[in-house]
């Protein structure tokens, strides 16, 4: 007599398509899912407040802004404020000068912070990761360790007073080669070494090859560069005297009294110098989002 054949084993049917998760588990995930959007709306309106009292504060008179408790509607909007800041300041020449000095710094950092990241990451040297470990240790040096010795080097060069002095010293930044740096090392070293071995120097990769494929990156450093330098108040202030010079956030000292501020003014100015970075930011926030992703600082 043969013996019957053993029987295959059991095999659960196919989950039909399109239907997800048992009503179980789909439950808690919801929930899951509305606290995390409750948690991030509601950081995102802490995160709003200071703005809506700037621009609640700009439309007020003076004696309104410091009320308690606080009156986030005005009762009257002084839009005159918003034309008036013009005739009492060459505001003019405040922001065509944060222009100047922030474009022209950011384009430096972004040629010798791309260069430096290029030779940090894909050409080998004697002593490369030891120099670049010492490089980045400058980061956690405060700026007024060496305020003072700056200014010293600036002043027996003759270069106070100018744009030069501030240009000079911050055309390099370590935050920017550490950026790019991490953004290259996501590049397969096999790239540069076919077009070595095809004829290309290494100033040919780097302008040929690496700057192309890092436009992410070079978004996102320029981003962060153009803004700190935009904000910057103590290097226009320790560096330039003159006040065809000043740049906005300089000029709107000029609000700040010896016995009193016109606190309603300087947020007006305050509402017109943060305009060109939030539209700065909302035209490069693709390139920026996707530049943070891909440098390994998320």
């Amino acid at each position: 007599m043969t013996a019957l054949p053993d029987a295959p084993p059991a095999v659960a049917p196919p989950r039909p398509p399109g239907r997800s998760a048992s009503p179980r588990s789909r439950g808690p995930r919801l929930v899951r899912t509305a606290l995390a959007y409750v948690c991030l709306l509601t950081v995102a309106l802490l995160v709003l407040v200071p703005f809506a009292s700037m621009v609640s504060s700009s439309l007020k008179r003076n004696n309104e802004v410091l009320t308690v408790p606080v009156e986030w509607v005005p009762r009257e909007f002084r839009w005159s404020n918003f034309v008036e800041i013009w005739d009492r300041i060459p505001m003019t020449t405040y922001l065509g000068n944060s222009v100047f000095l922030s474009g022209a710094i950011t384009l430096l950092q972004l040629l010798t912070g791309s260069f430096a990241a290029y030779g940090f990451s894909k050409v080998r040297f004697p002593g490369r990761d030891a120099l670049f470990l010492a490089y980045i240790a400058t980061i956690a040096v405060p700026w007024q360790a060496y305020m003072v010795p700056q200014y010293i080097m600036m002043q027996r060069a003759e270069l106070t007073n100018t744009y030069w002095s501030i240009i000079l010293l911050q055309a390099f930044g370590a935050f920017g080669v550490f950026l790019m740096r991490q953004y290259y090392m996501s590049i397969p070293d096999d790239l540069c070494e076919a077009a070595r071995i095809d004829g290309l120097s290494e100033y040919g990769i780097y302008w040929r090859i690496m700057l192309p494929l890092s436009k992410p990156a070079l978004a996102s450093l320029a981003l962060l560069t153009f803004v700190n330098t935009w904000n910057d108040y103590m290097g226009p202030f320790i560096y330039l005297t003159s006040n065809e010079l000043w740049t906005v956030q300089l000029g709107l000292r000029s609000f700040v009294g010896q016995y009193d501020t016109e606190y309603a003014m300087i947020m007006t100015g305050a509402v017109l110098s943060v305009l060109p970075i939030v539209v700065l930011f909302l035209i490069g926030q693709r390139y920026f989002i996707r530049g943070i992703a891909t440098s390994g600082l998320k």
